[in-house]
């Protein structure tokens, strides 16, 4: 890495707060979770930004350890009717999977750019 680098830590809030990882100033994102083409401040390409299913898959864990076991506890001691569930749950559901969800990705694409992050290669070339 070089001195100009950003550390982990920098790296990591860049890309919480949807900023370009290595420059800290530039959006990260054109749309909710559309990952801009590149930096407008620095330049850096974000083509080969690719978080693929991964934020998804831990807002949706962390959503769902959180919201079955608050149902559970609330069904255990209060026993409400089903629409009492479907008052308290749906809306936490939403906001435990939607609020988290864009700094997860920018989270994930920064912590790609610190790593240096690249598609898989063999080290005796492309042969298996």
């Amino acid at each position: 890495m070089t001195d100009d680098a950003p550390s982990l830590s920098e790296s990591a809030r860049r890309g919480l707060a949807g900023r370009c990882p290595r420059c800290g100033q530039g959006a990260l994102f054109e749309g909710f979770l559309k990952v801009a083409p590149r930096c407008a401040q620095c330049g850096q390409d974000f083509a080969a930004a690719d978080s693929a299913d991964g934020p998804a898959f831990f807002v949706m864990s962390f959503a769902g350890f959180v919201v079955v076991l608050a149902a559970l506890v609330v069904e255990v001691v209060y026993q409400p009717p089903y629409w009492v569930h479907a008052l308290l749950w749906v809306p936490l559901i939403l906001a435990l999977t939607l609020l988290p969800l864009r700094p997860v990705k920018g989270l994930l694409i920064a912590l790609q750019f610190h790593h240096r992050a690249a598609e898989g290669r063999l080290a005796g070339g492309d042969r298996p």
